[in-house]
């Protein structure tokens, strides 16, 4: 069974945005995808918007409480929101709940919370939970000033745990880049090399017209080569 273990560089870098576009591609290319959002804070009356996001792109295969175990209105880290509701998230509940999951999936797409020094308890941060499912990193990454040093550091401490590298993607979530944001951004895709597996657009500038996914599956490990029809598009990312 193949799968990823989305992350970011930060909050708010598109890590949702990212799975549910490959939750997606993958139901509609006809694989049945498992997804979760193990955790999420900052939950409304309306419940985890983001793991509702989720479910809804792989096809709506799992019940609620299996794409997400644990949620908490404080819009906080996993630990701090589990502690100000007096509760504590059991890493062998998620695993389990994973391993369910699984069971019936033939890709499983698990998003993170914030980066992946990100606290899940008092003694464990994101990177644990990656750890624990063993399964890849897929590193979502903010396409604007800063990224470079927050790239590099999440690479570097990747690489430090032992933890697998997946792959890159690159999201536009502040819009079009200015030129010199866009020179700023040149020796990041240059030193990542075929490490750079996508790049979402700022998607309200984006017409109808271009391709999508914007992802190397093959590179990501998500289809076997030769076996999915995979478009370029215009970042070059096409599979080799």
């Amino acid at each position: 069974m193949a799968g990823l273990f989305i992350s970011g560089t930060d909050t708010g870098v598109g890590k949702t945005l990212v799975g549910c576009l490959l939750a997606q591609a993958l139901s509609e290319s006809g694989q049945r995808v498992g997804v979760m959002k193990p955790v999420e804070t900052g939950v409304r009356e309306n419940g985890p918007m983001d793991a509702m996001a989720l479910a809804r792109a792989a096809g709506g295969h799992s019940t609620p409480a299996q794409v997400c175990p644990y949620t908490f209105p404080l819009a906080a880290t996993p630990s701090v929101a589990a502690a100000a509701v007096g509760a504590a998230i059991d890493l062998d509940l998620i695993v389990g709940t994973y391993r369910e999951l699984a069971r019936t999936a033939q890709t499983m797409l698990v998003e993170g919370a914030g980066g992946l020094l990100a606290p899940l308890t008092p003694e464990l941060d994101m990177i644990d939970l990656a750890l624990a499912l063993e399964l890849p990193v897929l590193l979502v990454a903010r396409a604007s000033l800063g990224t470079i040093n927050h790239t590099r550091l999440s690479l570097g401490e990747l690489h430090r745990r032992g933890a697998k590298l997946a792959g890159v993607v690159l999201s536009h979530t502040e819009g079009p880049l200015s030129a010199a944001d866009q020179a700023n951004l040149a020796p990041l895709v240059e030193g990542l090399g075929e490490r750079l597996v996508g790049v979402i657009p700022p998607l309200a500038e984006t017409p109808p017209s271009v391709p999508r996914p914007w992802f190397n599956l093959e590179r990501l490990g998500l289809v076997e080569s030769g076996g999915s029809e995979q478009r370029s598009n215009p970042f070059g990312l096409a599979a080799s």
